[in-house]
């Protein structure tokens, strides 16, 4: 018997390439991560069972968990609002970190990076929507927070993140069509160690305006994993 999370990844796969098929672009070059939030070490390993091979978690301790009960089989993402504090502890999991979006951040990462000797992977969360409940530097600040990451060597600018209002279409898209432009014009300004790899939007509720928009790394909880426990 297929069980709900291996279906659920067959539909939201399916969904994708729907998506990327109308909006003229090949479904392999999107990246779907299973958001795992509140979710148990099994129902991770039936995703991965299901084909899944990216994973983001929210929060540092509970992914270090799940990273030991799991393996490191997969890439994980860390996709929440990260602490200074916290920054060592994440640099241990995390093959891509979504969510930098202030300069004491930078550095607290380059101070770790350097102590770790290693380079660390990064997105720039950008707080398109201008909510006050969102995190993310605002789109006017941008270009200094690329350029601090750009000059600090241990880190890898891959891409830029946004979280889009709980809203309709209409609210949506402009959005996520922002986003895709700004990471245009930070591409255009040609700085070292910053590629515009990733366009990192899109959850269960959106992605498919997402993809409309390029985005190429999706995140997925609970069209996958049902609703959220707890």
């Amino acid at each position: 018997m297929v069980s709900n999370i291996t279906s659920n990844v067959l539909l939201i796969r399916e969904r994708i390439a729907r998506a990327a098929e109308a909006a003229g672009r090949s479904p392999e070059e999107i990246c779907l991560v299973a958001v795992t939030k509140n979710r148990t070490p099994e129902e991770i390993r039936e995703a991965l069972a299901a084909g899944i091979t990216d994973i983001g978690e929210n929060r540092v301790q509970e992914a270090l968990a799940k990273v030991e009960a799991v393996g490191r089989g997969c890439r994980w993402h860390m996709i929440g609002t990260l602490q200074t504090n916290k920054v060592r502890a994440a640099l241990g999991f995390a093959d891509l970190i979504h969510s930098l979006d202030r300069p004491e951040l930078a550095l607290a990462i380059d101070r770790e990076a350097r102590r770790a000797g290693r380079t660390v992977p990064v997105l720039i969360q950008v707080n398109v929507s201008g909510e006050a409940t969102k995190h993310g530097v605002a789109p006017e600040g941008l270009r200094a927070l690329v350029e601090q990451a750009s000059a600090l060597e241990t880190l890898e600018v891959q891409g830029l993140m946004t979280i889009a209002p709980l809203a309709g279409p209409d609210v949506v898209r402009p959005v996520f069509a922002r986003l895709r432009r700004l990471a245009e014009e930070v591409a255009s300004w040609q700085l070292p160690r910053v590629e515009m790899r990733w366009l990192s939007m899109g959850m269960s509720g959106d992605f498919e305006l997402a993809i409309a928009e390029g985005a190429n790394l999706v995140r997925i909880g609970t069209a996958i994993f049902g609703p959220r426990p707890g």
